[in-house]
């Protein structure tokens, strides 16, 4: 059973990674490079997965099986957070489109136990 926090960063995970895949509906990585909006929507929910898996700590990601490049999920939060001006839009979408629908059904079936 996991403590109310930690129900509530997988949460946070789930949620996001919705609304990333609701936002990404209809594009391509051509048309998701030109739309600034479209682009910092997604950022922003990628910044709230990283710091919530972030915050739930390796401990309580592994408990859940959640498979985190822990090393990877920090450089990108510390970029979102940081050095936003050298995020690369091409590598934001593929993280978007490849790596967040795993995490998000590992945090949904994390929720179901």
């Amino acid at each position: 059973m996991y403590s109310d926090r930690t129900r509530a960063r997988l949460q946070d995970v789930v949620d996001n990674a919705d609304w990333i895949a609701e936002y990404l509906i209809g594009f391509d990585i051509a048309r998701f490079r030109q739309d600034r909006m479209c682009a910092d929507a997604v950022e922003r929910c990628l910044q709230r997965i990283t710091e919530a898996v972030i915050q739930l700590g390796e401990e309580q990601t592994a408990e859940a099986r959640l498979d985190v490049p822990w090393n990877e999920l920090r450089s990108l939060g510390n970029r979102l957070r940081h050095e936003y001006r050298r995020v690369d839009r091409r590598v934001i979408f593929d993280i978007a489109t490849n790596d967040v629908p795993p995490l998000r059904t590992a945090a949904a079936q994390a929720l179901e136990r």
